[in-house]
């Protein structure tokens, strides 16, 4: 059981239940520390005493067991047997079970007191685990927190056990998995007492019997004492609730029921996450059974009996909600603008949803295409299928060579009766973990927990056991996957430690150091020589051991064989090459800074925790963090040669070995032991409570102009407290005109995303270890007038880190190798393009309204002539356009977070100092531009998802009187889960996966677009477009009722709220104010706008602008296998019907 602090001088109030007392049944006696109870020092320095309290239950259906048990660290198993009543007074016969083979050091002496005073006995410092304690589940079933989860075991009159017992790891100490049933049993005493519901029994023992058959000789004694249970001091946690960790600020609570609740407050972002994880996924499915976690997944959100619509409930809340299924969990997830009202309304949700959804038929049937819909997305991605496919031949008998979205077969042909007997044994309160993030009381969010969770009782029903453990591989196996389009590509996949296991860490550091890109082996073995366009790696961290993938991007043409040889050989010989100081150092760098990311923010971590339980402990994801920081060389170089050998190997694409090698068989690591005494960080600190609201904004962001000689820069800083000390900063450099850049729309870009590459004095690769030195993320991007480079960082660093960007845009060299890198990547890119759905339907939409000609900065070009602009990159001709339109004169700057306003000031004066003033600049205009409708039927051979986009132009801008109206009916329509879109195409026809629309409005000019999108199987193309043209029309005819009006203004506003407490939001959104020459007044205008907005207005709007008839359309599928044919590859256009 984890330790929550040292006990050297204190008592700890533990509870031990009786399940059940009727006689002849089994007593599973449940021992659960409930808190810290003040009390004098114990008799012997360095040990420390254990209390038992009862807990009031049923009157004469449960019996009530006090005593103290001296449970050493080996003690494995408490349990017990009614074998007799006499009114109110109960026997019961007790028993321990040991695990025989560390029995040497559990010694225990017998300290009786007489009736009324009590009874201590003293036992070691060692931790101790009592395993009536139900182990916790991860994804699939598996035992994980701090032991496998073991049975429970009753003894019968006679000193007989009932049933074998499932062997814990106590103290690092591994024992036999399972124990003999009449090896391992010491039945210690008969105890007799008077249960009443209202009082403490006094316990006493009336008789003791010993049976030692198979047991060492060294175990001297074990017994029971009697004592009078006494009622303890008011707990800081509600009744039932009762704190077991906490590390940075993080707390783990215990409810009685078995429900674990981890709290996170963190008032410097006033949003809310809440995250319930179900310790259940694709590992605990059956064989008939894959898909069933996922399916669940999708059924939740269906319906209770006092919940029809959650999803249509968490839209009108403002909620962000979604849930995700994996091997090993499953997670339901929400983010709202901080509210005490929602978080107890979502809570509530979350209990009735645990127990009492319905799973019903109809459900099932309407969610069944919807779930057909997204394995058919995930079939398009060629990546994504050779994964699976690879893991399924790596995993012979574990679970995680299953796809977590199923079988098709599984998934259409699923029982709903088996669908609901899979709910009812793993959505229960001890096989849960509920997590609670951000702003938020933690004492009034408690006490709301026990209100709602805390009610719903602890199941009788024991989860099944898991045993299936894969074998080490001995030999390569090998992929082969044939499909229509993409681009090839070859892998690598190696069984890894579990997530948990010490080996975990240095395995994923190794991979780092391999996959990263520009520094890793990989990329230096493939990239440079031309034998592939681009690599990648990483790690699968699981509750079990998992798996590592490496592979690489070829482009049509290059050779698979030589570039997989490569690639195996570079894995693979690491015991002639081993890693470097300055490697492990920069992998540690980078691993750190993404997992500061993390942690800086509270939405982000109330899911990742997700993760970390996943693995089999919350507090890994600090652990892990703690292992990058003391990771050693050479278990860097020890854990990564013993399982990158060949015979581990699993290769993929889109050999016999000599001598062969076995890796080593990896343990599930003994989470109880390895953070019994972890505390996490010690600097770890809270940050300020922060207001989003328009008017806060406005009064806290200091806004100037620094006026140099050669030009100016306007600023806009917003200085504030943040999780981690981060900062969201962005810098805008404007320059040209669309006249001034004919003929530059390619290299515009490509300048863009080449900065990085290198400048006169830094290399590529010098440049990122810079970055990850200042533990920032940086990224560059541009096209036409416009160079934008978004960067987070530590507050701290943020000066250094300006003048480094600064550093690279004015001194980008483009080195010649970099620039045929990027042309092979681009033009790979742009091939893959080419063969999906969405891609060549937008591409289609975009080139019809595309008047301008091919030289100019705003033209559209088809993919073909894409390809051939990107063969024709020109290291000059990027050089050329760098010197001749990049400099100061048109810069803004923004940041927001932890950081000296003052020191940013001076990094910009100093950075711009003496640079050259960029040409002129003026806004390429974008007038509004009426479009004859037409239609685009575009056939994707071999694609199993298809891609519909609708599209109208309208004349209007976001100054515009009737701009908030049409704003919220875009909403009503298709941005919310209450929308009318996603009501008729997902809930209740199921067509389709991701349905929606979304209107664009210029502030420039008057001209905007609104578009209608979805994902959807081909032969459901005429049932989708039939859905939404008569939605489009149904709103156009009888406009938005007023209770949809009511609820979307609520939802809208709540969602603005929510952008506006997102630091990077806040910072971009502060550049486009600069360019529009806004503060956030406009957008607390446009809140009361649309607050004071009626059905009348709205409805008015929708018939001013919507016009059905005047959408173009694009489909793109493989519509021939469907039945309807199309020449491949081409657009057909016709009048549109949407």
């Amino acid at each position: 059981m984890p330790q929550p602090r040292p006990l050297r001088h204190a008592r700890r109030k533990v509870r031990l239940r009786a399940r059940t007392a009727t006689p002849g049944n089994v007593v599973a006696v449940h021992v659960q520390v409930e808190q810290l109870v003040g009390g004098r020092p114990p008799a012997r320095p360095g040990r420390r005493s254990l209390h038992f309290e009862h807990v009031p239950g049923e009157a004469a259906r449960q019996a009530a067991a006090f005593s103290e048990i001296p449970l050493g660290r080996h003690v494995d198993d408490v349990g017990g047997q009614v074998v007799g009543q006499d009114g109110d007074e109960l026997t019961v016969v007790a028993g321990i079970g040991v695990a025989e083979s560390t029995l040497d050091a559990v010694l225990a002496k017998r300290r009786a007191h007489e009736l009324g005073q009590g009874a201590r006995d003293e036992i070691g410092q060692h931790g101790r685990r009592s395993s009536g304690q139900v182990g916790r589940q991860n994804a699939g079933g598996e035992r994980a927190n701090d032991a496998p989860r073991p049975r429970r075991t009753g003894w019968a009159q006679d000193g007989k056990p009932a049933a074998g017992l499932r062997a814990s790891r106590l103290c690092g100490t591994a024992v036999s998995d399972r124990l003999h049933p009449r090896r391992a049993r010491l039945q210690i005493g008969t105890i007799r007492g008077v249960y009443t519901p209202t009082t403490f029994a006094v316990i006493r023992i009336s008789a003791m019997r010993f049976s030692l058959s198979g047991l060492s000789a060294r175990l001297n004694a074990l017994l029971i004492t009697s004592f009078l249970a006494f009622q303890a001091g008011a707990a800081p946690a509600p009744a039932g609730v009762s704190e077991v960790a906490s590390v940075e600020g993080i707390t783990e609570y215990r409810l009685s029921n078995g429900l674990r609740v981890l709290l996170a407050p963190d008032a410097s972002k006033p949003t809310t996450t809440v995250n319930m994880t179900y310790l259940v996924g694709s590992r605990q499915e059956n064989y008939g059974q894959t898909g069933m976690a996922h399916l669940l997944e999708h059924m939740l959100f269906k319906s209770t009996p006092t919940t029809r619509n959650a999803l249509g409930e968490f839209s009108r809340r403002g909620l962000q909600a979604n849930g995700s299924t994996s091997a090993d969990r499953t997670n339901y997830f929400a983010s709202f603008a901080a509210n005490p009202d929602t978080l107890k309304w979502y809570l509530s949700w979350q209990a009735d949803a645990m127990v009492n959804s319905l799973i019903a038929k109809e459900d099932l049937d309407s969610e069944m295409t919807v779930v057909r819909n997204e394995m058919e997305s995930g079939e398009n991605n060629p990546f994504r299928v050779l994964m699976q496919k690879m893991q399924a031949a790596a995993y012979q008998w574990h679970n995680y060579g299953k796809s977590t979205i199923g079988a098709r077969s599984d998934v259409e042909n699923v029982d709903v009766a088996q669908l609901r007997a899979f709910y009812h044994e793993y959505y229960q309160p001890d096989n849960a973990v509920l997590i609670v993030a951000g702003k938020f009381d933690p004492q009034t969010t408690l006490e709301a927990i026990q209100a709602t969770l805390g009610k719903l009782p602890r199941p009788q029903r024991k989860l099944p056991p898991e045993y299936t453990v894969e074998p080490v591989q001995d030999g390569e196996r090998a992929i082969t996957l044939r499909r229509a389009g993409g681009t090839p590509l070859v892998a690598a996949m190696y069984h890894i430690p579990a997530a948990g296991s010490p080996d975990y860490v240095p395995f994923d550091l190794a991979a780092t150091i391999l996959a990263d890109t520009p520094s890793g082996r990989l990329y230096h073995a493939l990239v440079p020589t031309k034998l592939a366009a681009d690599v990648f790696g990483f790690t699968m961290d699981q509750f079990d051991p998992g798996v590592a993938m490496f592979g690489a991007q070829l482009q049509p043409g290059m050779d698979q064989d030589k570039a997989l040889q490569a690639l195996t050989t570079t894995l693979e010989s690491l015991a002639a090459q081993p890693f470097t100081a300055a490697e492990l150092d920069r992998a540690r760098s980078k691993w750190l800074t993404a997992w500061q990311q993390v942690y800086s923010d509270p939405e982000k971590i109330g899911v990742a925790l997700s993760e970390a339980i996943a693995g089999g402990d919350w507090r890994l994801f600090f652990l892990q963090r703690d292992r990058v920081r003391d990771a050693k060389l050479e278990d860097v170089q020890r854990v990564a040669t013993a399982y990158l050998v060949p015979s581990n190997r699993t290769e993929g694409r889109y050999i016999p070995t000599e001598k062969p090698q076995r890796a080593p068989l990896a343990q599930r690591p003994d989470l109880a032991s390895l953070l019994k005494d972890y505390r996490g960080d010690p600097d770890f600190k809270q940050a300020d409570a922060f207001d989003p609201t328009p008017a806060n904004i406005d009064k806290l962001t200091q806004r100037s102009q620094l006026d140099l000689p050669n030009g100016a820069v306007q600023l806009a800083l917003l200085p504030k407290a943040t999780r981690g000390g981060r900062v969201q900063a962005e810098l805008l450099v404007q320059f040209g005109d669309a006249d001034s850049l004919r003929g530059q729309r390619v290299n515009a870009a490509a300048v863009a995303d080449l900065l990085e590459r290198g400048t006169a004095k830094l290399s590529r690769q010098e440049i990122q270890d810079r970055f990850d030195a200042l533990q920032a993320q940086v990224e560059f991007s541009g096209s036409g007038t416009n160079l934008t480079v978004a960067m987070s960082a530590a507050g701290e660093h943020l000066p250094e880190l300006v003048a480094l960007v600064l550093d690279v845009v004015r001194n980008a060299n483009f080195p010649q190798d970099q620039v045929e890198e990027y042309q092979r990547q681009a033009i790979t890119s742009i091939r893959s393009s080419m063969t999906e759905p969405t891609a060549l339907a937008s591409r289609a939409l975009a080139r019809q309204d595309n008047p301008w000609p091919a030289d100019d900065v705003r033209y559209v070009p088809t993919f073909d002539e894409a390809l051939a602009e990107a063969g024709k990159l020109d290291r000059d001709a990027l050089v050329t356009f760098h010197e001749r339109f990049y400099g100061a004169g048109h810069i803004k700057f923004s940041a927001v977070g932890d950081f000296d306003a003052e020191k940013v000031k001076q990094a910009l004066t100093t950075g711009l100092q003496g640079w050259r003033q960029a040409p002129a600049y003026s806004r390429p205009s974008d007038p509004y531009r009426a479009i004859e409708p037409k239609r685009f039927n575009i056939e994707t051979p071999d694609k199993a998802n298809a891609f519909y986009i609708s599209r109208m132009p309208l004349k209007l801008q976001d100054t515009d009187a009737d701009f908030p109206a049409l704003y919220l009916a875009n909403f009503l329509l298709g941005t919310s889960e209450t929308s009318r879109l996603w009501q008729r195409v997902r809930e209740t026809e199921g067509l389709s996966y991701n349905v929606r629309s979304n209107l664009s409005v210029s502030s420039f000019e008057p001209t905007a677009s609104w578009t209608v999108y979805a994902i959807y199987a081909p032969q459901n193309r005429e049932r989708l477009e039939k859905a939404i043209g008569e939605e489009l029309a149904r709103v156009l005819k009888d406009g938005y009722t007023e209770t949809e009006i009511k609820d979307g203004i609520a939802a809208l506003l709540n969602y603005r709220k929510l952008a506006r407490a997102q630091d990077s939001v806040l910072a971009s959104t502060w550049i486009n104010y600069l360019k529009r020459g806004r503060t956030f007044e406009w957008s607390a205008e446009m809140d009361r706008q649309i607050a004071a907005l009626t059905p009348d207005i709205v409805n008015a709007v929708v018939r001013k602008y919507l016009r059905p008839e005047a959408f173009s359309t694009a489909v793109a599928g493989d519509f021939a296998a469907a039945g309807k044919a199309a020449a491949p590859g081409q657009a057909a256009p016709e009048k549109a019907s949407p």
